[in-house]
């Protein structure tokens, strides 16, 4: 008897000795209790862990703190889930996040994934959940909860690297009522580019021990994007995670930045990744199907329900998704339905991106970098052993030669299918050149190292379409002088205010007043200013006014700039205006000038603006509004440290809101050593004294000391506090 009750009793002990299931509160305490944040002099969250999926809670409940809004947005964009907050204009935006990936193959995808990335996706959910159950005066405006298998939607930094370059246009006219789509001249159905939009992109800049002081490496990372579109965060765990840099909001791995061996620096590529097929569909009894060789295929169809918010209200509409082999049905050419391919594998691209974070070598980020998912990229890098490293592209389907991939190909013809993907030693590389240096502003591969760079001749056209711009040009033309660096001289180089286009535009319109302005009054003193200005920009300099918004004009009349560059010959219709034509757009130039500001003999940082006025997503500006001076000037020109400013419907001076954003210079060694800066501030509160503590320093280029190790982050430390506990002594 005794032994059948101790037989009973050895499964109560086993079960009393299994760990209570948490709920899921008290799992988000429990990994809280075990993250600690502390924030420095600037706001920046340092994020400490014990484990990698710590790090990451802890990560994701800081960016909420600072800008919930924009951490909910991209979420609800890139679930597509957009039209539930901004309306029935948003539809097709979300109609196209599911023709690439419905809920319930994000589900199944994440259902795939390894253990560990699984464990860091939870992570990423319970931050953002535990943020919303601490601040119950937020309310979330679509998603209420988190869920692990979202990060699939949103895999790569650059969130809509790839699927952004899908038109909604497209896919409303096909998906919706109006079944036809107005093609412009290039048959692509894309939109017009608006040239006088500033640059989206990116400058990389590596540099060895050879042209440093300290003989260490460094690297500049310097993206473009738009103002508040990544926060700055340092985030550390015991299992050996401690990197630094820029994060886009929602996202649990650092996109660009460095940890204590190596530094990475993504510059949008302009690689052939994306291609159209043509496909060959029939209809019979309301099924369709396509030809592929010598088969007939059926379209898949997926019906969908999508949400939108009208007058308040959430209203529905259906629509039935179509597929084929080749990807998601995306629009019509004239009568063909048409196939837009993307690279789409979010767990190894999720693999890929936070991997990353943690490599000390060369050699393990090369073997990264063969996971081959950073379709939208180039990237810059630089390390402690000295390397300084280039990789243009990463995703690059092999494509039979035959087709003219740059425009829609036969998807019928089986030939015309993806191969698999060029190897990273295939791709466009670079390693170590003799400058000493590599640069990459979004720009051709073939002068990424002057005479070191790799060949046109030697790759498919496909690997590197892209042309020259003027801040490649700019960035050569320093680097080539470039010796016994340090940060501040680097931020020195990355901030040289020579504005290369100039040197072209200007010289035309000199010319024309020559031959033709016969000495009209109205010219006589602008053009004195601009025949005696050095082409550089400042905050004092009318030059620079007037070269702006004469490049503008010249641009909406004439063409591209970029055209006038001897490496893109060929590319592009190159402007060749009459010199009467130049100077009716200098007349216009200066009458717009005289009646926005006044008189056309106005500074350059009395137009030119940082104004920071609320934490909105979408800026606003006010001309009688407090703001800071700048004297940067845009991308367009070459200017390396970009700032795009435009005016608005209530505005007549320019504000900026594209450009230089997170900026940092890095040098590597036993120890690393960077400095950075944030446009305006960490924090989306204007009630924060790190809303716009930056400003100024933006204006300046006074860079910030970046607190990497513990010793000097506790001695900059403003507060430390578990999730949840902020505040609480």
């Amino acid at each position: 008897m005794k032994f059948r009750l101790l037989y009973l009793a050895i499964p109560l002990l086993v079960f009393a000795c299994q760990p209570k299931e948490l709920t899921e509160q008290e799992r988000w305490e429990d990994t809280a209790s075990r993250v600690e944040i502390i924030r420095d002099d600037f706001g920046v969250p340092h994020i400490y862990g014990q484990s990698d999926a710590d790090a990451v809670f802890g990560l994701l409940y800081a960016q909420c703190e600072d800008d919930f809004r924009r951490v909910e947005r991209n979420y609800v964009w890139a679930t597509g889930r957009l039209a539930e907050m901004e309306g029935e204009i948003a539809l097709y935006s979300d109609l196209r996040a599911n023709l690439y990936m419905t809920e319930a193959e994000a589900k199944a995808a994440y259902d795939t994934a390894p253990d560990w990335l699984k464990k860091l996706c939870v992570a990423f959910a319970d931050g953002v959940n535990y943020y919303l159950a601490t601040h119950p005066e937020v309310e979330p405006q679509v998603i209420t909860h988190y869920e692990p298998w979202m990060p699939m939607f949103f895999s790569e930094g650059s969130i809509g690297g790839d699927i952004e370059q899908i038109p909604t246009r497209r896919i409303a006219a096909f998906y919706g009522e109006n079944q036809s789509v107005a093609l412009n001249e290039f048959g692509s159905g894309l939109d017009p580019v608006d040239l006088t939009e500033e640059p989206k992109g990116s400058n990389g800049i590596a540099i060895a021990g050879s042209l440093t002081e300290s003989g260490n490496a460094m690297l500049l990372i310097n993206p473009h994007t738009s103002f508040y579109f990544r926060p700055e965060v340092h985030v550390v765990s015991e299992e050996g995670l401690n990197a630094y840099g820029a994060v886009t909001w929602g996202q649990f791995f650092v996109y660009q930045g460095f940890n204590e061996k190596t530094g990475w620096m993504h510059t949008s590529t302009g690689v052939d990744f994306i291609d159209e097929f043509v496909e060959d569909v029939s209809e019979k009894d309301g099924k369709y199907s396509y030809q592929y060789g010598d088969e007939t295929r059926e379209v898949t169809e997926l019906p969908i329900t999508l949400k939108y918010k009208k007058a308040g209200q959430l209203e529905e509409k259906s629509f039935t998704m179509y597929r084929t082999h080749h990807g998601p049905v995306t629009h019509k050419l004239e009568d063909q339905w048409v196939v837009t391919k993307i690279n789409w594998d979010p767990v190894n691209a999720l693999t890929q991106s936070f991997t990353r974070t943690k490599l000390s070598n060369h050699a393990e980020f090369k073997e990264m970098m063969n996971i081959r998912t950073n379709s939208s990229n180039n990237t810059v890098y630089a390390d402690a052993d000295g390397n300084i490293a280039y990789f243009h592209g990463n995703f690059i389907p092999k494509r039979n030669e035959g087709f003219d991939f740059s425009k829609p190909v036969d998807g019928s013809d089986p030939a015309s299918d993806w191969q698999e993907l060029h190897t990273v030693d295939e791709s466009i590389t670079l390693l170590n050149p003799g400058t000493g240096w590599i640069q990459n502003c979004n720009s051709t591969p073939y002068t990424a190292a002057a005479e070191f760079s790799p060949k046109q001749e030697d790759y498919p056209v496909y690997m590197a379409p892209e042309s020259e711009n003027y801040r490649a040009v700019h960035a050569v033309r320093v680097l080539k002088d470039a010796k016994n660096l340090d940060l501040d001289k680097l931020i020195d180089l990355a901030y040289d205010p020579y504005l290369p286009a100039f040197e072209k535009l200007i010289p035309m319109l000199l010319q024309a007043y020559d031959e033709k302005g016969l000495r009209d009054p109205e010219f006589v003193e602008p053009m004195k200013v601009l025949e005696a200005w050095d082409y550089r920009t400042g905050k004092e300099s009318v030059a620079m006014s007037l070269a702006h918004f004469f490049g503008m004009n010249f641009m909406r009349n004439h063409g591209n700039i970029n055209n006038l560059l001897e490496f893109n010959e060929g590319k592009g219709s190159v402007p060749d205006p009459k010199a009467t034509e130049l100077l009716e757009t200098f007349r216009t130039t200066l009458q717009q000038m005289d009646a926005d500001f006044g008189t056309w003999n106005t500074p350059w940082s009395e137009i030119n603006r940082f104004q920071r006025l609320t934490g909105d997503i979408n800026l606003k500006f006010d001309d009688d509004k407090p703001y800071v001076p700048v004297g940067l000037a845009s991308g367009t020109w070459g200017a390396l440290a970009a700032y795009g400013a435009r005016s608005t419907q209530d505005t007549k001076r320019l504000y900026g809101y594209r450009g230089n954003s997170f900026v940092a210079v890095v040098e590597f060694g036993e120890k690393v050593k960077a400095k950075s800066l944030l446009a305006g501030g960490q924090s989306s509160d204007p009630n924060s004294p790190h809303f716009d503590d930056q400003a100024q320093r933006y204006a300046d280029a006074q860079f910030k000391d970046v607190a990497y190790y513990k010793e000097d982050i506790e001695a900059r430390a403003e507060e430390r506090y578990q999730p949840g506990k902020r505040g609480e002594k």
